[in-house]
């Protein structure tokens, strides 16, 4: 530094030493304590941040997979309603399809699916929601085929010539027991890969073989994981992230692109062994980052143009000049603030949004258990208060003997109240129900001693037809009942404005079990609606309309079916088939 007074050379030499020597060491000083300081901060921010970003990206992965799984799911049922429509059963047989593409376009957009299509038994398309598709042939496709040879809905994953991939549900259309037609049902799954496309990260969906079926990179389908990051191109979404992306990250990479790091994040999905993966740059991380060094940065600008002051007042100029780097550096923190701010106010509305998501989730669940208790508690709280009445009489009447009869009923019945708390809780453990032999007769005789009540307060003529040998099936006695249950006091309730109401009671051992309930009521009107949930004929207040969906249910989980239809001569008739317990089955439980 020069000194603007003039003076003799060896003077200022004296004087301009001592002072070169203390601005250098405190620059230096400076300096070295602004490298640290700033080294430090970083390595301790970038770590922490680092892991809130990998914590966030496996927030959002879990959010990805539930809402994939939910639309399969969803998905799912779909086939197993329609193959039992019996519009389209009644078309397949009688080969008149004029109504039955209109039939599946009016329920395409109830379900949501992306396509269905009718096929009849040799593989051509006889129905379509898109009417391009009527007469192709799907003989040979994978879905058709399994759909024949399986008792149950089939899922399909079809790569497309285009390079995307077809995602279906497919079963198997029976009359009177032959096959007539497939019906399938497609899932737009590619309306992910369009959602997730918005975002900076890239996901992909892998298969249990390790092979990309869903993915938000087109060129990576059809690939496992390590050829598509092989060929990912230079312009694709993760590359042009990293490239603005500073290598100040402390954290070890967890995958690599073209040498680069990037952060990798698999899940899970409880799907056919499919696994998710997502793809985050550390571009976040050093924004967050930055935020903080800026500030750093400007106290040290601020300091070291303080320590010019300080050493000499001739360094006016450099001091401005620091000033004005100090207000460019503020006004680029003020925006670094309300960046961040606003990333904030981001965050929050999406933890919001989680929350209310959850909550809404556990209401409906919470809606749907309230109703299956309050159905099935409701037949022996019933017979309860009839005994209750009745032990008072006998009570007052000085017939103890009697009375305590009654109160063991009611005790019987809690304990079955009971029983039932303990199966609507195993509802949720699938798979883990304990079959035993059952005989079909024991179990009608629970059921009218569980109607009991019901049958004293109405005279209704019950006539029973029972085989001689008993009639065994596998299953849970319990469920048994339940349904039994349902199917009598339906029948009841059918009844009610006839003068002369008459239950018929039919069980019969074949190839099935066979329990019919015939009543000579006013039939059934909405035969496709019966077994719906919440679809009830009854006055509010006297049912839900879950009944006989939920035996339907139980039925079929005991490998049987429960069917309905309108009697020859009036009324209605209800039939549950169940598998008889043989020899075979035996060996097969």
């Amino acid at each position: 530094m020069s000194d603007p007074v003039p003076v003799p050379q060896a003077r200022r030499t004296r004087r301009s030493g001592p002072f070169s020597g203390r601005a250098q060491t405190a620059l230096v000083a400076l300096l070295l304590t602004a490298v640290a300081t700033i080294w430090v901060t970083n390595w301790m921010l970038t770590e922490r941040f680092t892991e809130t970003t990998r914590n966030r990206a496996e927030l959002r992965l879990a959010l990805y997979s539930g809402n994939l799984i939910s639309e399969l799911r969803r998905n799912a049922i779909v086939p197993q309603l329609l193959a039992r429509d019996a519009a389209l059963i009644a078309a397949l047989n009688a080969q008149d399809y004029s109504q039955s593409s209109q039939r599946l376009i009016s329920f395409v957009d109830e379900i949501g699916a992306a396509s269905l299509m009718l096929l009849d038994k040799d593989g051509r398309t006889v129905a379509a929601t898109d009417r391009n598709r009527l007469g192709e042939n799907h003989r040979e496709t994978p879905y058709f085929v399994d759909a024949l040879r399986a008792n149950t809905t089939v899922f399909t994953a079809i790569a497309r010539e285009t390079g995307n991939y077809s995602f279906t549900y497919a079963r198997r259309m029976e009359s009177t027991g032959e096959t007539v037609g497939v019906i399938v049902v497609e899932v737009d799954l590619a309306k992910f890969e369009r959602a997730w496309a918005g975002i900076s990260d890239a996901v992909m969906v892998t298969d249990s073989a390790g092979t990309i079926i869903l993915a938000t990179e087109p060129r990576w389908r059809g690939l496992t994981p390590q050829e598509a990051l092989e060929r990912q191109p230079a312009d694709g979404a993760i590359e042009r992230a990293i490239r603005a992306t500073a290598d100040w990250t402390a954290q070890e990479a967890d995958a690599y692109l073209r040498g680069e790091a990037v952060m990798r994040i698999d899940g899970r999905i409880p799907f056919r062994g499919w696994t998710l993966t997502t793809f985050t740059t550390y571009a976040s991380v050093r924004e967050r980052v930055n935020a903080v060094l800026a500030l750093e940065i400007m106290g040290f600008a601020i300091l070291t143009a303080l320590v010019f002051y300080a050493l000499s007042r001739k360094t006016a100029l450099r001091m401005a000049l620091f000033q004005r780097e100090s207000t460019e550096l503020r006004a680029l923190n003020a925006r670094l603030q309300r960046e961040i701010a606003e990333r904030e106010r981001v965050q929050k509305n999406l933890t919001v949004a989680e929350q209310s998501l959850e909550q809404s989730s556990k209401l409906a669940a919470l809606g749907e258990m309230s109703a299956a208790v309050s159905h099935e508690l409701n037949q022996p709280l019933a017979a309860m208060k009839t005994y209750l009445a009745g032990a008072r009489l006998l009570v007052n009447r000085n017939r103890p003997d009697e009375a305590l009869s009654a109160f063991h009923r009611i005790d019987d019945l809690i304990e079955r109240m009971g029983a039932i708390t303990r199966q609507l809780k195993s509802y949720a453990r699938k798979g883990q129900a304990v079959f035993s032999p059952v005989d079909m007769a024991g179990a009608l005789s629970g059921a009218l001693s569980m109607m009991e009540p019901q049958l004293k307060s109405r005279r209704v003529r019950i006539s029973k037809i029972l085989p001689d040998q008993p009639v065994m099936v596998m299953g849970d006695s319990m469920r048994i009942e339940q349904v039994l249950v349902n199917l009598l006091r339906n029948a009841l309730d059918a009844t009610k404005s006839v003068d002369d109401p008459e239950v018929e009671i039919i069980l019969a051992a074949g190839e099935t079990a066979t329990l019919s309930v015939r009543d000579n009521g006013h039939g059934i009107a909405d035969l496709e609606s019966l077994f719906e949930p919440f679809y009830t004929t009854k006055q509010p207040g006297d049912g839900v309309g879950l009944g006989l969906a939920i035996s339907s249910g139980i039925v079929s989980e005991l490998g049987g079916r429960l069917t309905a239809r309108n009697g020859e001569n009036g009324g209605a008739v209800f039939e549950m088939q169940l598998p008889v317990l043989n020899e075979k089955t035996e060996a097969a439980e």
